[in-house]
């Protein structure tokens, strides 16, 4: 059997919200775009030679009913004024040989840039511990050039993908955030 190595990701976000939970994930998904395929979570690398593409690009590479592995945070409360935030944060090590790393983050209370920067800072720690490294990130973070350095030659760069909402009383809501892969 060939071995499944993505060559693009995407990604995307969704809220959803109904009297039901599990419908209101459903609303979720496609908020994302992403209802209409066969979902399958995987763990978080991020692969060696990957392109990070668009939302809308990736949606047309996909067909209804294919099998799609994907990274995804997801939260829910039925719980009025209750903030919740879904995130996933992705570090890109500057050298495409590598791989990087996706993390999974979601919370109560975290507005989007918090929670988003938080997932960034978990996917570069992440990475960072894969290579053998243990860093604290806010040491190797360089402000001007907006990267983690992890060593001489390595520099990693992070983005996020983030939705916070609140929850309605008598109704479940539902925040998602996703990096879909493409094979």
């Amino acid at each position: 059997m060939e071995a499944i190595v993505p060559k693009k990701v995407f990604l995307t976000k969704g809220r959803g919200q109904h009297p039901e939970k599990l419908a209101s994930f459903e609303q979720a998904l496609r908020d994302a775009g992403i209802a209409p395929f066969n979902l399958v979570k995987t763990s978080s690398i991020f692969p060696p030679h990957c392109e990070l593409i668009s939302r809308e690009e990736g949606l047309r590479l996909l067909k209804p009913g294919q099998i799609v592995f994907l990274v995804m945070s997801e939260i829910s409360t039925d719980e009025g004024h209750r903030l919740i935030t879904a995130s996933v944060g992705l570090a890109i090590p500057n050298d495409a040989q590598y791989y990087g790393y996706l993390s999974e983050h979601h919370s109560f209370g975290q507005d989007e840039k918090e929670a988003g920067e938080y997932a960034e800072r978990l996917a570069a720690y992440m990475l960072a511990t894969t290579l053998g490294k243990d860093f604290d990130t806010n040491k190797i973070w360089n402000t001007q050039e907006k990267v983690f350095r992890i060593s001489d030659s390595l520099e990693v760069r992070t983005t996020n993908i983030t939705l916070t909402t609140t929850g309605q009383k008598g109704l479940w809501t539902t925040a998602i955030a996703a990096a879909v892969f493409i094979p």
